[in-house]
């Protein structure tokens, strides 16, 4: 799994003209699913970004996770996060995990993600043409791969 920690003052998914999901202060999550995760993946991402202490404190220190804060967390799906690249000028989606996979881990990420966090996790649709729209706070943008623990 690859993610994308974008640190927000708001966030939102608008499909079809209509709000699906917004947040207030937080995180946006773009989350790209392979064909080899499983919920190993989404136990550790889950520690992770629940953990990660990137907002500031008093002193004006990151140092403040988005449970200190009181914070939100909106996850929209993201396949092309796991493109190749390599070849040519076109990316490959070929390591992207198919519906029949990506669906349930998407719906248990965000349902670990929101049981860690102790409220409701925004979500997007998963294959709808969504409208992405934040207000990146920082900016901090944080890259996460399940495969690159180290």
């Amino acid at each position: 799994m690859r993610i994308v920690i974008q640190r927000v003052k708001h966030a939102s998914v608008t499909i079809d003209g209509k709000v699906k999901s917004a947040i207030n202060e937080g995180y946006l999550i773009l989350l790209g699913i392979g064909n080899a995760d499983t919920n190993e993946d989404i136990e550790w991402l889950v520690r992770k970004v629940i953990g990660l202490r990137v907002f500031d404190d008093e002193e004006g220190v990151m140092n403040k996770s988005v449970m200190d804060i009181g914070g939100e967390i909106l996850v929209v799906s993201q396949f092309t996060l796991m493109a190749s690249y390599k070849k040519g000028n076109r990316p490959s989606y070929i390591r992207a995990a198919g519906h029949e996979t990506s669906i349930p881990l998407y719906h248990a990420f965000c349902k670990s993600l929101s049981a860690a966090l102790g409220k409701p996790v925004g979500e997007g649709e998963f294959g709808a043409d969504m409208k992405v729209e934040l207000l990146n706070d920082g900016p901090v943008t944080i890259c996460m791969d399940t495969k690159n623990k180290e």
